[in-house]
């Protein structure tokens, strides 16, 4: 079995009314997910707003979700930074916190040269023993990390075991399973994309939509990895249109309103992010009635 796999879920970080982290639903929301049976749990990334978190509250939220976890599947903090310094110092924070894993974005408008990718993450690698998940976003960060690129990084650095590829080129992915270390995981980085990618090679995906539906995705990622392509077609169709409104606007402004109408968290962002656009919000409820969700 590859190090990660499975259906991992990005997780979206609760607020209070006042900006603060709301920690009783954070512990919910980890339990919510371990309930609907998800095999991993990524804090901090995108999703969960880490880039508006100080220091104190990012190792607080990693640390939070590590015990709420308990070691029955695998945290992968979010610690990426343009900044190759800040990515050790919030890798340290993790390692301390009880994290399992990494999760590295590849460094955003800076956009670094791919011999800049490797020294990167190999510059991390040797500051902090643990696995590494390179992220590949290009809609995020101006750089596509190519599949010629990001075998080079998994080659050079061997603690880099997974890319979570959110680039929406399969040809692209289906390159990097065709060429990748044997001990080396593809995963999805869009939900949408799960099961067109397991069906070449893929191992599950690190997921938006399993904050609101852990046990659906889990299913559906399971029946792939079991070769029931067949229910996992039929589960992926059920959950496309939600898939797909959770980027209706910017992630996680979706899940996460998603998540308060379903009376799992407040409905609070950190700016830059604000709430949904009401015929946003109103087209968001109805693809959430139609799943049984509201």
């Amino acid at each position: 079995m590859k190090k990660f796999q499975g259906a991992i879920t990005a997780l979206a970080t609760p607020f209070q009314k006042d900006g603060t982290i709301d920690t009783d639903a954070l512990r919910g929301l980890v339990r919510f997910q371990l309930k609907g049976g998800i095999n991993g749990i990524v804090p901090c990334g995108s999703t969960g707003e880490a880039a508006t978190m100080n220091t104190k509250e990012y190792e607080h939220v990693v640390r939070t979700v590590v015990e709420e976890v308990g070691g029955r599947v695998p945290v992968i903090a979010g610690a990426g930074s343009n900044d190759t310094q800040k990515a050790i110092h919030l890798s340290e924070l993790a390692k301390k916190a009880g994290a399992d894993g990494l999760l590295h974005v590849t460094p955003y408008y800076n956009k670094p040269t791919p011999a800049g990718l490797v020294a990167h993450f190999k510059a991390i690698a040797d500051a902090v023993n643990l696995p590494i998940i390179l992220y590949n976003v290009p809609g995020r960060t101006g750089l596509n990390a190519t599949a010629t690129v990001t075998l080079r990084v998994a080659k050079a650095v061997p603690h880099v075991v997974a890319v979570k590829e959110a680039s929406g080129n399969i040809p692209q992915m289906m390159e990097i399973v065709k060429a990748a270390p044997s001990y080396f995981s593809v995963l999805s980085g869009d939900d949408a994309f799960t099961i067109p990618l397991m069906s070449v090679g893929g191992v599950g995906c690190i997921s938006v939509v399993s904050n609101e539906i852990p046990k659906e995705f889990t299913r559906m990622v399971k029946a792939a990895l079991e070769g029931d392509f067949q229910k996992a077609k039929t589960l992926h169709f059920r959950y496309l249109d939600l898939m797909n409104v959770n980027f209706i606007e910017t992630n996680p402004i979706p899940v996460k309103t998603a998540l308060s109408l379903m009376g799992k968290i407040q409905e609070v962002f950190r700016l830059p992010l604000v709430s949904m656009e009401e015929k946003n919000k109103e087209t968001l409820k109805t693809v959430l009635k139609g799943v049984g969700l509201l």
